[in-house]
């Protein structure tokens, strides 16, 4: 049993230092598709709000224009938003670590390895 929790130990610390070199930038490119999970990502709460939010208004835009444009804009109008949306992700900065109240595991091991008196649970 010890075996296995070393093992996986093991796998997941080697996951988090791979998941360190991963670029940030084409995660949230990729995130994308559902328009507003890479400003997420990236750490743009606001703007990821509103764009979840802007994901109905394009979805009505595009059926009642599906009228004029015989269902052409079923397809061009996604299409367009969620490029538009996923170069705004991919080009956005990354507040990643800006923010240590919502990375608390992070400064507890951090603290911990400095050997400052806040680093333990107790």
């Amino acid at each position: 049993m010890k075996l296995a929790s070393k093992n996986s130990c093991k796998t997941m610390n080697e996951f988090r230092e791979a998941w360190k070199k991963v670029d940030r930038n084409k995660v949230a490119l990729l995130l994308s598709v559902i328009p507003g999970l890479g400003h997420f990502y990236k750490h743009h709460y606001l703007a990821g709000t509103g764009l979840m939010i802007g994901n109905i208004v394009v979805a009505f835009v595009a059926l009642w224009l599906a009228i004029a444009t015989f269902g052409f804009s079923l397809i061009l109008v996604p299409v367009l938003w969620v490029t538009a949306v996923a170069c705004s992700a991919y080009f956005a900065s990354d507040q990643h670590g800006c923010h240590p109240w919502l990375h608390v595991w992070e400064n507890r091991r951090n603290k911990a390895s400095l050997g400052t008196p806040g680093g333990h649970d107790g």
